[in-house]
């Protein structure tokens, strides 16, 4: 019926299957006249609507620049629509006009009028639709137009050719007006179709596309990658660095994404934490009416317990314990989910929602194209069995064949480009959220997870969201393949499939077991929170040579880590093996069904290998989901930890209010006043500051305050940013008000030593600045950001005594420049105490006293005490005055080394990974390993290729058995060998994981082991001059990649190589002339591998480069966090952190569209592959053999050349030079030193060859038992001797001698044991109090009990519920700064070492304390000789001689008395602390001393 309409508006045939069964087949002009106009008109006219809509909205874009593109565009579409008009003029002529012929009643078809109108409208809509596209914002092309065209020259292609054929053939044109306006149009819509591809740029984008081409790429460049060609050549031509990133779009930045994900985790969260509150009041009644059953329960017993036998009691005992074990376990699990939790997922989904819905479209596109080419195979294998078929059919199928796959491979590349930047987002979002959290997270919850767990949770765990993120869809699509691909199997074999299906249904619940025993991160955790540990506490190790104990406690971890990994390893070989026999097991089965169920079944090739490429297309899915359901597993413990995180309490925003009208008071302080606080070591002073500050949870009252705040920590935080940017911390650059501070911190000086002045790049932790020098900058910052408030936590008592004094007097005192401001000073000098306007006196975490310095005076309650007690130990010291002297300043020739180190501070490697680097992970493999992997995957090749051939020899029985019954024997022969080869490979597949889990878990272990022990050798310049942050990451980013990721490319590299190869000559021995396309073939890809290769190399590394400094800043970020708070400059460190982020994704999203580019030219490769095979097999229309079904994947080559740059940085790190031997042959007596006795010949020293000597020829003797004062202005050298002396840094000429013994010739940690130092910060690792003072368990509890006594704390730690096991947090967080020093001096006393260095280790305590530690060194080290680099002069003043040092030289060496006799450099120091020749104390030991002398 709809064919004859039809036929009556075209006037011909419509349909005729004659047209087709001929040697030259067509199509009949009617379907061209109809159909292949209305598919192209028809795909516009359902798009035009969106692109008309934009015709009437108001915009901004600017509609007066016409370009020449939009007007040659315009131009020709207005030429089409003049051809349709002139179409329709003839039809019109020849119908009505004045030469038509009278007598003709036949006047022309309908479509001759219908379709040059059509065409008209047409016209018209592409005219108004290319306005539209010009309108939009930032819009330079539009891909319904291209495609469009596209379709349109498609199309026309069909009439093209048959109105040629018709000419030739009659040797006349018949229609000729007609003839000519069709090619007229036909050339036309070519050249409309080559403008739609390219890009109408317009003026305001240019700017953007020279920053980013993306944003101008046409649609067809978008598809194929190609806008990344610039940015490949260039990596080609030479090594990309950062500079070289294209930017982001504004979609894929890290603020915009933050934003959107925070709005969707705000309401997810909100629910879940109501979820929450519901269960913990539904368990709060529950709990209640338990704990009354037990209080019953009890009485019982109790009542009843006086009369049983002791056996009875043993078995309760025993029921108890088992009763207590499962409630442990409970108990656990709750503790579990103690948290709101489940909210995440639901967050990600919303937040991502456009992204996941598109990716999972072209999934689905790309799932049902899979069909398509069994389908195709099948029509080809029937077109080469059948020899009478005409020959256009198999170029036909070849030419869809190619089609297909093309299709295939760029919805397939668009599928990716879609997940893997979803992963992308994922990840930037939570570790933005992470950033954002840990900035305003409370206390408490921090004290949960140490800076290295918090990291993970950025590094690790954010990672494995992006993981999993980028394969996701196979969770709806794997089941939607296996669906298909099993009604596809029905078709051709019937009900045995089901057989095989069976197998299948058998193999998954196996596998699902098998992913859930996977085990969690814990030891990785562990791992890098060790190392972080030791990377910041690494100068204490070196010095008390405990690396040994430390390495152990790592390789420990290790070990645990890697039998995780073992397990792991063999449990997914299991896995393996199954999924590897699974198509073989499968095929086996139903293939023998098949042929048993019924003699009639006989299996053609037709069938055979239809079914083959179809359990091959099972094959992906059902070794997929396994592996997706263990990553799923992994996924969901990094959820937890995110949630649990994320979801954790806030600091109290009502902990500090702002309120005006506020009275009742505990603590009142009125503006522009100076308050000190004072007390003993552990009173809360510190506490008190951060209870001001919120930082404290706030258990009953709280506090208020009005104004901006400031805050200087005990413990300098300096950025790794330069000295002008520390100081100004945000705040606008004023240059006369930063003069001022500067000259009012006293920094002055300092400035004048740094190479850069203020523009000086300070390294991590303030590395190349003294103790004094960040206390400055602290205070200098405080002092600059103008606040109302000003905190300040002892800041003067890490600095020399006449610089305290100045900074009292110009910036803190009353008239220095604070002295309109508010300010609370915890303070240990008493000689600033007179110029206080009130004094605060903590006593046991509780106020005291309050009031001037004469009225606590004369109160006599707890100041007055404390005071006397001070008095007391002045006299005794020979004081007037107490003031404080200054710390060690990191030598100056630091900051030169520093400043060196900036510009090489971001290694990226230029160069090809060597192929040293792939044998040095060969060899960590071990070679029998890898030989033995390498002949086990060749067999399995072998059976897989062999059993590919016996299925179609098999097939060929088909054709032997046609008429006859198919014997029993030859059946049973068929499936059994068939079998056997599907078997064998499974088998043989097993063995290579299992051999390749063990190898890599091998060279898991050396790589790490390596790197640790070489890392734990490196001396300390290196440490110095390299952010802790990037050499965190080669233990965390790169050891995970060598553990994880190495070894499952490096199989999959393995299996792909011997596949291809297999495959390749599969299709050669079936078609011999397919060598010859080969041979082109080959070089193209190897031309596009080596350009992708040099680009992608260098962004994988740029990736690892930029990555470290987001983990550096968040370190750097959490362990100043109460600073930023204070300040309130949270806002600012989350932009930072968002920059920072960026510049990361400036080289991830590249290199994700990298792949995209190299797998979609490869795939391309692949499919002609594919495609020549087909064409030769037609033209040869030989048999077909299987080797077809085999499509190329080539870039697992690239993939692992990628990962190994893992190793390479791992190995670079393991190749750094070490310090000297820890142990050598020439090793000095057990005893020694036995006097103590110190020589110094001639020693210089500098601190890299190359730079300034630090030390200018230090010659002196210093005798057993000596008390020696080593003091110096800034940069004199003072620290260098004591680093010297540890051989921190090695003699450039000279020699040290103790005891008579060149140190220089002993190993490293024989000298270090026997020396001992009590440093200036006081440094902890987190474990136990005993491991802290005893990491290699020599001593007993005994002494360390007497040796806690002998520094005060005895009563402290007796006081803790776990005694020496009390757990310390890390960096002794849980410590007060006090606490820790006198941790320290405990240290000291238990190493009983004849030589002391004291490196200004009482800076952080009070005047009690330090008299404390004073008299604890004059009796427990009387017969030790000690070096005490000066602080508090007082504290030397009863030294037997003092050293003066100035630019590396002794510029006086002698007794305090004859010092200041002498009026020199000493005198001059002493005068600046109050101190005269009347204050000094003649020590007994000074004039046994002088009289056996005598």
């Amino acid at each position: 019926m709809c064919a004859a309409a039809l036929e009556d508006y075209c006037g011909s045939i419509f349909w005729n299957a004659s047209y087709l069964e001929r040697e030259d087949p067509d199509l009949p002009v009617c379907v061209e006249q109809t159909v292949l106009v209305w598919i192209p008109l028809g795909f516009l006219w359902l798009c035009a609507p969106r692109h008309l809509m934009t015709l009437f909205q108001k915009t901004k874009v600017n509609r007066k620049h016409l370009s020449k593109l939009y007007v040659c565009k315009q131009l020709v579409v207005s030429l089409l629509f003049l051809t349709a008009i002139a179409g329709l003029g003839v039809t019109l002529g020849e119908d009505f006009g004045p030469n038509r012929d009278s007598s003709s009643t036949v006047k022309n078809a309908g479509v001759f009028y219908a379709n040059p109108v059509l065409y008209a409208v047409t016209w018209i809509l592409v005219l108004l639709c290319q306005a539209g596209v010009r309108r939009r914002k930032e819009t330079v092309d539009s891909a319904t137009l291209f495609c469009f065209w596209f379709l349109l020259v498609l199309c026309d292609i069909f009439p093209f050719q048959t109105l040629l054929r018709e000419a030739l053939r009659e040797g006349k044109v018949s229609d000729v007006p007609r003839f000519c306006l069709f090619y007229i149009s036909f050339g036309l819509e070519f050249i409309a179709f080559i403008l739609s591809a390219v890009a109408d740029i317009p003026p305001e984008l240019k700017e953007r596309v020279k920053k980013n081409p993306e944003a101008g790429a046409p649609f067809w460049s978008r598809i194929t990658f190609h806008w990344l060609n610039s940015m490949t050549v260039k990596g080609y031509k030479k090594p990309l660095v950062q500079e070289d990133m294209w930017e982001l779009n504004r979609e894929d930045s890290t603020p915009y994404i933050h934003q959107h994900f925070q709005h969707f985790m705000k309401s997810e969260l909100s629910k879940a934490r109501i979820r929450f509150q519901h269960k913990l009041k539904k368990k709060g009644v529950e709990g209640r009416d338990k704990a009354q059953d037990e209080a019953i329960q009890n009485g019982l017993s109790n009542g009843l317990g006086k009369g049983v036998s002791h056996d009875v009691l043993i078995m309760e005992e025993k029921g108890k314990k088992e009763d207590e074990k499962k409630k442990k376990k409970k108990d656990k699990k709750e503790e579990e989910e103690n948290y709101p939790n489940s909210w995440l997922i639901s967050t990600i989904y919303k937040t991502f929602k456009g992204l996941l819905i598109e990716s999972a479209f072209f999934k689905l596109i790309q799932d049902l194209l899979t069909f398509v080419s069994p389908q195709l195979l099948k029509l080809m294998i029937s077109f080469t069995e059948d020899k009478s078929d005409y020959a256009w059919r198999g170029y036909l199928y070849a030419v869809l064949l190619l089609v297909t796959a093309l299709l295939q491979t760029v919805v397939l590349q668009q599928y990716f480009q879609r997940c893997f930047v979803l992963g992308m987002k994922v990840r930037t979002a939570l570790m933005a959220a992470v950033y954002k959290k840990a900035l305003v997270v409370s206390n408490d919850t921090r004290k949960e997870a140490t800076v290295g767990e918090t990291v993970n949770l950025m590094s690790a765990d954010a990672q494995r969201f992006n993981d999993v993120t980028n394969f996701i869809h196979l969770l709806w699509s794997c089941p939607l393949q296996i669906i298909i691909s099993i009604v596809f199997l029905w078709l051709e074999l019937g009900p045995s499939v089901l057989a095989g299906l069976g197998v299948m249904i058998l193999m998954v619940p196996v596998n699902g077991f098998l992913a859930t025993k996977i085990v969690n991160m814990k030891y990785k955790d562990q791992r890098l929170k060790i190392m972080n540990e030791i990377l910041n506490g690494i100068k204490i190790l070196k010095l008390y040579a405990w690396e040994p104990s430390f390495q152990t406690q790592v390789e420990d971890i290790r070990g645990e880590e890697l039998k995780v990994m073992r397990k792991f390893a063999y449990l997914s070989s299991v896995s393996t093996f199954i999924f590897s026999c699974a198509p073989a097991l499968v095929s086996l089965v139903t293939f023998g069904v098949y042929v048993g169920v019924s003699p009639d079944n006989v299996l053609t090739a037709e069938k055979a290998f239809t079914s083959i490429s179809l359990f091959n297309i099972l094959r992906f899915p059902l070794a997929m989901l396994p592996m997706l359901i263990a990553a799923m597993v992994q996924t969901a413990v990094s959820r937890k930890r995110i949630e649990k995180f994320l979801s954790g309490e806030d600091l109290q925003s009502d902990a500090v209010r702002h309120d005006p009208s506020f009275s009742t008071v505990s603590l009142d302080i009125k503006p522009g006043r100076l308050v000190a606080v004072v007390g003993a070591v552990g009173s809360g002073k510190s506490s008190l500051m951060s209870a001001l500050l919120g930082e404290m949870h706030n258990t009953k009252g709280f506090v208020n305050i009005l104004g901006s705040l400031a805050f200087v920590p005990q413990q300098a935080w300096i950025q790794n940013a330069t000295l002008k940017d520390n100081i100004l911390f945000g705040s606008p650059d004023e240059e006369t008000r930063f003069q001022k501070v500067i000259d009012s911190c006293a920094l002055t000086p300092d400035l004048e030593l740094l190479p850069g002045g203020v523009q000086t790049e300070i390294g991590e932790k303030g590395i190349n600045l003294s103790g004094g020098q960040k206390q400055r900058v602290s205070l200098a910052r405080a002092a600059y950001s103008e606040a109302d408030i000003y905190l300040l936590d002892d800041p003067l008592s890490a600095v020399d005594s006449h610089v305290g004094k100045h900074l009292f007097e110009k910036v803190i005192g009353p008239n220095g420049i604070l002295k309109d401001k508010t300010r609370i000073l915890v303070t240990h000098g008493v000689s600033f105490l007179p110029y206080v306007d009130e004094i605060v006196v903590l006593v046991d975490g509780q106020i005291s006293e309050i009031g001037s310095y004469d009225s606590l005076r004369a109160s006599r309650g707890a100041f007055s005490e404390e005071k006397t007690a001070f008095v007391a130990a002045s006299v005794k010291a020979g004081l007037s005055v107490f003031c404080q002297y200054r710390t060690q300043p990191k030598n100056i020739v630091l900051h030169l080394v520093f400043l060196c180190s900036q510009h090489t501070s971001t290694m990226i490697y230029t160069f090809n990974v060597k192929f040293s680097v792939y044998l040095q992970y060969l060899r960590a493999l071990g070679w029998g390993y890898t030989s033995v992997a390498f002949l086990v995957y060749f067999i399995q090749n072998a059976a897989f290729v062999g059993q590919n051939l016996w299925l179609s020899d098999w097939t060929n029985d088909a054709d032997d058995y046609k008429n006859i019954t198919y014997p029993n024997w030859k059946r049973d022969q068929r499936v059994g060998v068939f079998g056997a080869l599907g078997v064998a490979q499974g088998v043989f597949v097993f063995l290579g994981t299992l051999i390749l889990a063990n190898a890599s878990i091998s060279a898991s272990r050396v790589l790490h082991s390596r790197l640790l022990r070489n890392m734990l050798r490196v001396p300390m310049v290196f440490f110095d001059t390299t952010p802790i942050g990037r050499v965190v990451n080669r233990f965390a980013k790169d050891i995970f990649t060598i553990d994880e990721t190495i070894p499952q490319t490096f199989r999959s590299w393995i299996m792909c190589l011997l596949g291809v190869l297999g495959t390749l000559v599969g299709i050669c021995l079936a078609t011999p002339i397919f060598a010859i396309v080969l041979i082109p073939l080959g070089l193209i890809y190897y031309f596009v591998q080596r350009f992708y290769i040099a680009t992608s190399r260098q962004l994988r590394r740029l990736d690892s480069v930029s990555r470290s400094p987001i983990y550096s800043h968040f370190g750097e970020t959490v362990s100043g966090l109460s600073v930023i708070r204070a300040y309130g400059h949270q806002e600012r460190f989350l932009k930072h952190n968002e920059i920072t982020i960026d510049e990361n994704l400036k080289s991830v999203y590249p290199w994700i569209v990298s792949n995209r580019w190299l797998a979609i030219r490869l795939e391309t490769i692949g499919n002609m592959v594919v495609f020549f095979s087909a064409l030769f097999a037609v033209i040869s229309r030989d048999t077909l053999e299987s080797g077809l079904v085999g499509i190329l994947l080539f870039w697992m080559n690239s993939e692992l050349e990628n990962n190994i740059v893992a190793v390479e940085r791992v190995s670079e790190y393991s190749e750094i030079e070490n310090e000297a031997k820890w142990i050598t042959d020439s090793r000095p007596p057990d005893t020694w030193p036995e006097e103590g006795r110190l020589q110094f010949e001639d020693y210089k020293v500098r601190y890299r060859p190359g730079l300034d000597l630090v030390l200018h020829g230090i010659t002196c003797d210093i005798n057993s038992t000596e008390k020696i004062g080593i003091v110096g202005r800034t940069g004199a050298g003072k620290s260098s001797l004591t680093n010297c002396l540890f051989r921190i840094i090695e003699a450039a000429e000279g020699r040290i001698l103790i005891d008579g013994i060149d140190i220089a010739e002993i190993g490293l940690h024989d000298l270090r044991n026997h020396l001992t130092i009590i440093p200036q910060d006081p440094v902890l690792f987190s474990g136990t109090l005993r491991m802290n003072l005893d990491p290699f368990e020599r001593v007993s509890d005994e002494e360390i009990w007497k040796v806690l006594e002998l520094s005060h704390l005895k009563d402290y730690v007796a006081g803790l519920q776990e005694g020496l096991q009390h757990e310390v947090a890390e960096g002794g967080e849980n410590l007060s700064v006090g606490q820790r020093q006198l941790l320290c001096l405990a240290r000291a006393l238990l190493r009983k070492s004849r030589i002391l260095i004291l490196d200004e280790a009482t800076a952080a305590v009070d005047l009690e304390t330090d008299d404390l530690i004073q008299k604890t060194i004059r009796k427990e080290f009387s017969h030790c000789t000690v070096l005490t680099i000066a602080h508090r002069l007082h504290s030397i003043m009863d030294s037997s001689r003092v050293m003066v040092l100035d630019a590396g030289k002794i510029v006086e060496f002698d007794s305090p008395r004859n010092l200041l006799e002498k009026q020199g450099h000493f005198y001059a120091m002493a005068k600046d602390a109050g101190i005269t020749e009347q204050h000094i104390p003649i020590p007994a030991e000074t004039i046994v001393e002088q009289s056996s002398a005598l």
